[in-house]
């Protein structure tokens, strides 16, 4: 579920037991991210803190409420995501503005036999 911080908190969890603050100088790992021992983390320890911090204040932000957080990986590369227009259909905005005609749609006439056809210039 995207909305849960669980599995950055493993992450978290995991990167304090495996630091130095934890096994060489056998500290807690709540007291190792307090902010007398919080700078001697790995800069990845750190970051796994920073971003568990904005995950669990994104679960109250009240314009995240419905969505929910985005998933750990929300970057576009790494999930592919094109972005763009949320439904199917076209572009909402053409060249010329809102419901506009292209260039390509001006070069059409109307046939004898009822088809649009390009415009022979």
């Amino acid at each position: 579920m995207p909305s849960s911080c669980k599995d950055i908190r493993a992450a978290l969890a995991t990167c304090l037991q495996n630091s130095d603050c934890v096994l060489m100088q056998r500290n807690t790992p709540a007291d190792c991210l307090r902010p007398p021992l919080v700078d001697s983390l790995p800069t990845r320890c750190q970051q796994l803190k920073k971003g568990y911090g904005e995950c669990k204040r994104g679960m109250i932000d009240m314009r995240k409420r419905f969505r929910g957080n985005q998933p750990i990986a929300a970057s576009k590369g790494i999930e592919g995501d094109k972005g763009g227009q949320l439904y199917s259909g076209g572009r909402a905005v053409g060249e010329t503005g809102i419901g506009g005609t292209g260039k390509g749609e001006l070069d059409l006439v109307e046939g004898a036999d009822g088809e649009l056809r390009k415009r022979e210039s």
